[in-house]
């Protein structure tokens, strides 16, 4: 597997043999480990039910409401998604095409919803986001 951090950060790692004697010696990194690992396993969860079950729309709203929420910065204009983010890596992340995702996002810039420029995505009206995640017919 591989990652691109979005900020700057430290990364931790050690043999799987360590985990047990770790988890035994600092029971809270422990608990806090498992959480982490729970909410990371209902994030795949969610995002495997909407790749099978929802209209192309649906997870690209969802996947905007989702980073907004992780990410979001409040600014003037809205919410800002504070790191760099393409239409290709939204489409990544939705199981779609850049083709698809520049035009959605086109069309929700015009109607007022979104503000998109170059690896930048602010939310200006969460509620019709809401919305169009929520649909099921095409909107």
């Amino acid at each position: 597997a591989s990652a691109i951090a979005a900020v700057d950060c430290v990364v931790l790692a050690w043999p799987n043999a360590l985990w047990p004697e770790l988890a035994r010696r600092f029971p809270v990194f422990g608990a806090t480990t498992y959480r982490t690992v729970g909410n990371r396993l209902q994030e795949t969860q969610t995002r495997v039910v909407e790749m099978s079950t929802e209209q192309v729309e649906q997870r690209v709203a969802h996947a905007l409401l989702r980073l907004a929420n992780q990410t979001g910065r409040k600014t003037e204009s809205g919410v800002e998604i504070d790191f760099p983010i393409s239409r290709q890596d939204i489409a990544e992340m939705t199981g779609t095409t850049l083709h698809t995702v520049s035009r959605l996002l086109s069309k929700w810039e015009e109607s007022g919803i979104i503000v998109s420029g170059r690896q930048k995505v602010t939310v200006k009206d969460a509620h019709r986001l809401v919305v169009l995640s929520e649909s099921r017919t095409k909107g």
